[in-house]
């Protein structure tokens, strides 16, 4: 499709990102030398326990929380359901009524609809063009009933940030927890638990360059979450289940790298990001950004491409090397259209050209070029042969 010799370009770091050498380095004692049970009293076992706690810390640095708040899990997904069940479950005294809105994770709305057949009433928040959560729309759907109010920091999809500082003081007058799920937000935009207030926050590793299988909730002091697995003392007996501690401590590692040098990191990678837009928006007619430009992840972009698939975008690209995604990695095998654009008022003929580019840290400005010399030459033989293009 483009001349030139073909280059490898990875730009869908909010799908997961690749473990770092010095992650990589730090997890890999742990498979062999210190490969002991971190309940075990033996100098073997305490050596992982030792390491359990540094990574504690590590983790809870990153967010500004103290490491006793840090509850490990099995994914952001495990973290996400523990916290919206969780939280629905403990307050259940208190009423019957959950919100969440029309744009958070699966993870997130799938926890809302096993609520619902539970019992439970849940109300989704609109959002408006730009993917923003309104603080009005929040205060007009709160009850005396309301239990547990979660907010997604930022989104996978369209990458829009909400002012969830606002929207959490919002809920507290109302005498609801709040939880959000800052699983992209991590390592991508600076955050603080204690100023935000928010009472649970869902953490991930793979996405800040640590390993797969490992993430984590931040439970705010206070808050008794019931026990989410049973079977032994674990994670202060709220989470049974030898812990993966190779893993752990690749997460701890990743969580202080990614508070290493992190305005000149994040600045660079929205300089590319904006590069990219700039090209796009210059070089290829009939197209629209999705989400706010403004309130957003530094690396994220969303676009829709009219009169084609972004399936088709995606498969021509990857045929000359360039990895971008159609939507969220973990629908990315359904047909259905976005739910987050669909929410936002992206035409739902419109919806299925869409396609999302992360750029992350690796990423370096001849792969923007590249990717978008390769993007353009893409749109250009899919809008030649489009029964939909009416030009």
């Amino acid at each position: 499709m483009i001349m030139g010799e073909k280059r490898q370009v990875y730009l869908d770091y909010s799908a997961t990102t690749p473990v770092k050498k010095e992650v990589a380095a730090a997890m890999l004692p742990y498979f062999t030398e210190h490969f002991g049970n971190p309940s075990s009293l033996y100098t073997f076992g305490q050596e992982a326990k030792t390491a359990l706690r540094t990574a504690k810390e590590q983790v809870a640095g990153l967010v500004g929380a103290q490491a006793s708040e840090i509850y490990f899990t099995g994914s952001g997904t495990e973290a996400d359901n523990w916290a919206v069940v969780g939280g629905a479950m403990w307050k259940r005294g208190k009423g019957r009524h959950v919100i969440t809105t029309e744009i958070e994770h699966h993870a997130v709305l799938h926890s809302a609809e096993y609520l619902a057949k539970e019992g439970f009433e849940v109300t989704y928040l609109p959002v408006g063009a730009d993917g923003l959560v309104r603080a009005e729309d929040l205060k007009g759907a709160l009850r005396e009933d309301t239990t547990i109010v979660s907010v997604m920091f930022a989104n996978n999809e369209i990458g829009t940030v909400q002012p969830i500082a606002e929207l959490c003081r919002i809920a507290h007058d109302a005498g609801a927890l709040f939880h959000t799920d800052a699983v992209q937000a991590a390592g991508s935009l600076p955050i603080d638990v204690g100023a935000l207030g928010v009472d649970m926050m869902s953490l991930s590793a793979h996405k800040i360059y640590g390993p797969k299988g490992v993430g984590a909730l931040y439970i705010k002091k206070g808050v008794n979450l019931p026990t989410y697995i049973h079977g032994g003392a674990q994670e202060s007996g709220k989470r049974a289940g030898t812990e993966n501690v190779a893993g752990i401590v690749g997460f701890g590692k990743a969580a202080e790298l990614a508070g290493q040098d992190f305005e000149t990191r994040t600045k660079k990678i929205a300089g590319l990001r904006d590069y990219l837009v700039e090209r796009v928006q210059g070089e290829i007619p009939d197209i629209r950004i999705n989400g706010c430009l403004e309130a957003r992840l530094p690396g994220n972009i969303n676009i829709t491409f009219k009169y084609i698939e972004g399936e088709a975008i995606m498969l021509l690209l990857d045929m000359a090397g360039v990895s971008v995604s159609t939507g969220s990695a973990c629908t990315s095998a359904s047909l259905a259209p976005s739910h987050v654009l669909k929410a936002i008022g992206v035409p739902v003929d419109e919806i299925h050209g869409s396609i999302r580019m992360t750029v992350g840290d690796f990423t370096v400005k001849e792969d923007v070029d590249y990717a978008v010399d390769t993007l353009k030459a893409a749109v250009e033989k899919l809008r030649s042969i489009s029964a939909l293009n009416g030009r």
